[in-house]
């Protein structure tokens, strides 16, 4: 998930998995950079309380209204949406909740 490389501002939704096992949807300019800042304790206050962020999904808008509708609906959603709209996009919550070394433990095990 790397932001377009282009002279037009790219406009994105992003969706952060945090520390507390909640989720916070956001919108930004530059979502890698906004969560460098939300690790850092700073920007929204609801991250600040809940670090380390891991970043989960991004899409990119044309616009800054089409981002922030997007963010918006997603925000409106049931918890149970929420976590079924990860999956349709192959997001698998139960591995995020792992921690790192739990992960490459794993990896480790197919081969």
């Amino acid at each position: 998930m790397k932001p377009m490389t282009n002279n037009k501002k790219s406009h994105y939704m992003y969706i952060v998995y945090c520390k507390d096992q909640t989720l916070y949807t956001g919108y930004s300019t530059d979502f890698l950079s906004r969560v460098k800042t939300h690790n850092a304790g700073k920007g929204a206050k609801y991250t600040k309380i809940r670090r380390p962020v891991r970043l989960l999904f991004a899409k990119e808008y044309l616009d800054k209204s089409s981002a922030l509708k997007a963010e918006a609906a997603f925000k409106k959603q049931t918890r149970s949406k929420k976590i079924a709209f990860l999956k349709e996009h192959q997001i698998d919550l139960e591995k995020v909740q792992k921690p790192v070394i739990e992960l490459l433990e794993e990896s480790g095990k197919d081969e």
